[in-house]
């Protein structure tokens, strides 16, 4: 079969089944417990008195604390489970949570054998790059990504009227 029947098929077959998982799915993260998507950003409370802020893997989320100290900034950077510590100026433990990466939910993976592709579909799919794609997948989409940003971002930088 060719790889847009196999998609057609997966496509078919993964609607049902994106609905049953977000029918499962709790409506919140547990107490102590930050949830955030792959490649995305969500911004927190932090304690009163937070000075420092300390990640368990920084590999898996990045935090940025905002000025004021009052919140932060975190982002899905791999998937997975790590903690985050917050600190007074003292040094003391403030508070302390675990933070969750976890797979955007409007991709669909496509398995062939041992390779693994990724498509963005809402509505339509595209290609999409993912942590644990196909090295040949993951090297042309994101190569393709990086061409269309240049490619935008020498447009934009040209001045009105010049070729």
């Amino acid at each position: 079969m060719s790889p847009r029947v196999l998609l057609l098929l997966a496509l078919a077959g993964a609607a049902p089944a994106a609905a049953l998982a977000a029918s499962a799915a709790p409506a919140s993260a547990p107490p102590g417990m930050l949830t955030v998507t792959i490649d995305q950003a969500k911004v927190a409370q932090l304690p009163a008195g937070t000075r420092t802020l300390v990640v368990g893997n920084p590999s898996i989320a990045d935090v940025t604390m905002l000025k004021g100290g009052a919140a932060m900034v975190v982002t899905g950077k791999g998937y997975g489970l790590t903690n985050l510590i917050a600190l007074d100026a003292q040094g003391n433990i403030i508070d302390e949570k675990n933070i969750e990466v976890e797979a955007a939910k409007a991709v669909l993976v496509v398995q062939r054998g041992n390779e693994r592709e990724s498509y963005w579909c809402n509505p339509l799919c595209m290609p999409t790059v993912q942590v644990g794609d196909d090295n040949t997948a993951f090297t042309t989409a994101s190569g393709q990504v990086t061409a269309h940003s240049t490619l935008a971002g020498g447009a934009s930088s040209k001045p009105a009227g010049s070729n």
